[in-house]
């Protein structure tokens, strides 16, 4: 008997492993090519109101800010900005669930600004708009608020402030920051 199943459990591994598996036809899928994402780290806007750093990455929220004096979308920090301030990011609706944003991501080293960065800076106790072309000296501005080298052009901003465009260096700040001026004005909707 227990011959007989040895036999048996042999012939049927036999038969098992004779036969042959069918083919299955698989259909191929070709990738979808997908655009990469907009880095979104050409510019960043600073408004320093009511004790609060208020940071954005999006111009339009930026200015909608400046008028109603609040976002409908942020991330908030209390005592995480520059001497202890609360710090403030300002969300577009799209970014809201985010852990991050590009604003962020750039001031913690993570994300290159762009090449043909822009940024400004609002103070409300100066009543000033501070306006820069390169990141380098609108991070030095953000760690020291030292602007050393610039372009003032007073009455100039949207409700009569002083627009001060920070040069990079000596030489720049002799001439006439045009493209800043026109990107400023755009920025603001003035002529």
């Amino acid at each position: 008997m227990k011959k007989l199943l040895i036999a048996m459990s042999v012939a049927g591994l036999m038969v098992g492993c004779s036969n042959e598996p069918k083919k299955v036809e698989v259909p191929t899928v070709q990738p979808e090519v997908v655009a990469p994402a907009s880095l979104n780290n050409e510019d960043m806007y600073v408004a320093y109101v009511d004790g609060r750093e208020n940071v954005f990455y999006d111009a339009e929220l930026f200015v909608k800010f400046l008028e109603e004096g609040e976002t409908s979308f942020r991330k908030t920090y209390i005592g995480e900005g520059t001497n202890g301030m609360t710090l403030v990011y300002g969300l577009t609706k799209d970014d809201k669930k985010k852990s991050t944003n590009p604003a962020e991501q750039m001031l913690k080293g993570e994300l290159k600004p762009a090449e043909s960065f822009y940024a400004e800076v609002y103070n409300a106790d100066h009543n000033r708009f501070y306006v820069f072309s390169a990141w380098e000296s609108f991070d030095a501005y953000l760690k020291n608020s030292i602007d050393n080298f610039r372009y003032s052009d007073i009455a100039a901003g949207p409700k009569g402030e002083t627009v001060v465009y920070v040069a990079a260096d000596e030489a720049a700040a002799k001439k006439i920051p045009v493209e800043a001026m026109a990107k400023f004005k755009a920025t603001h909707g003035l002529k």
